[in-house]
């Protein structure tokens, strides 16, 4: 369905990316927002995908995604966000350029139970000076940790936002959205960010 504002010009559209580690949830948080039937590559895992993908803490898992999830939200005539789920495994790192191009800013999502499995979106988004939140996504029976514990853990900069979340459920996932546009919003204002000097975490 196309889509035109008064004037019969195309809506501005926005790019926003979800990333993190396999298994967390970016596929799940993309459904929970999109007003459309999300587009899914997911793949059942096989023997030898086992191999390659870690899946401590999550080996109930049965699928993976194999190119990006994607899903859209019209906010109004004018305005569309898309959302595009990156893969998390290392052999789809090679897709993170392109898929990266022109986007307004990132959702990174988090298990506290794997934080290490974060750490290359952290850092990729960081030294490209891209706006960033970090959810944490909350898995029944994971520990608490407060904010300053997991700013620590992952060496992140004072500026960038830690929030909490259920990427199964719409509600709590809009708000990490605001409150990514909200970061990307200060940082536009605030100017270029310097690039990180805390250097790789792996």
């Amino acid at each position: 369905m196309g889509y035109a504002d008064s004037d019969g010009s195309a809506p501005a559209a926005v790019k926003i990316l979800i990333a993190g580690g396999f298994g967390v949830g970016k596929t799940t948080l993309v459904g929970a927002l999109t007003e459309i039937l999300p587009l899914r590559t997911e793949e059942e895992l096989t023997s030898p995908g086992t191999a390659v993908d870690v899946t401590t803490g999550v080996e109930a898992k049965r699928t993976t995604t194999v190119a990006m999830d994607f899903g859209r939200i019209t906010i109004s005539t004018s305005l569309v966000v898309y959302l595009f789920g990156m893969p998390g495994q290392e052999r789809f790192w090679f897709m993170w350029d392109d898929l990266s191009h022109g986007a307004l800013g990132v959702i990174v999502l988090a298990d506290v139970r794997r934080l290490a499995s974060c750490f290359p979106s952290i850092d990729y988004f960081e030294r490209r000076n891209v706006p960033f939140v970090v959810a944490l996504n909350c898995f029944a029976g994971s520990r608490s940790y407060d904010d300053a514990e997991v700013r620590q853990a992952l060496d992140l900069d004072t500026h960038v936002p830690i929030v909490r979340c259920d990427a199964r459920e719409r509600g709590s996932s809009r708000d990490v959205l605001v409150t990514l546009v909200d970061q990307a919003i200060a940082v536009a204002e605030s100017g270029p960010l310097e690039p990180s000097t805390s250097g790789a975490r792996l």
